[in-house]
Parts: C-alpha cells; structure tokens; sequence
C-alpha cells in the first residue's frame, strides 16, 4: 500500500511540473520571448497543449470566461495540492498507512 501512496504522490508531482512548464511556455509565446516558427517550440507547446487539456477542460467549464485571462492551470495546481496534502493523507490513514 505504501507503494500506491508513494506512486499517486509522483504522478502528481509530474502533473504539478507539467502544468507549470505549459504555463510557463505559453507566456513566453505570449509575450513574443520565443516563437512558434521553431519547430522544437511549437512540437513541444502541441505536446504540452495534448497533456494538460483533460486536466484544464472540466475546469474550464466551470470558471467563468475572464478573455484572455485563463485561471485554469492555478486552479489545478491549487486542487493537485489540495489532493496531494489533504485527501491523499486522510485516504491513507484508514490502512494504516503514514503518507507524507
């Protein structure tokens, strides 16, 4: 069972990283840092975009439209830590097992 808990804490762990890098890339985009005419950039803002949209869609219908302004990856982020730090312990504890 540790070995579960230890597994679900890396995955988030990797969701939280991803997130952030997509984040991250997509405002250099946005503020003309780097470009999509580099085929590295725009493969890796596709993969990125591929990854993190089932995390962002159910989200995305829930928050209001704020136009260009999309909350949708702090919202994740604050619900990976709430599951990571609040639910995943609370889970745990009822086998037994101490998850940190």
């Amino acid at each position: 069972m540790i070995h579960l808990a230890n597994l679900l804490s890396i995955l988030i762990y990797v969701t939280w990283v991803i997130i952030i890098g997509q984040a991250v890339l997509s405002w250099l985009v946005a503020f003309n840092v780097i470009n999509t005419h580099n085929e590295f950039v725009r493969q890796l803002l596709y993969a990125l975009d591929r990854i993190t949209e089932p995390v962002y869609r159910p989200i995305r219908r829930i928050l209001p439209d704020f136009g260009a302004l999309d909350l949708s990856p702090m919202v994740a982020i604050i619900l990976l830590m709430i599951i990571d730090r609040v639910l995943l312990p609370a889970f745990f504890e009822q086998f037994g097992v101490l998850y940190q």
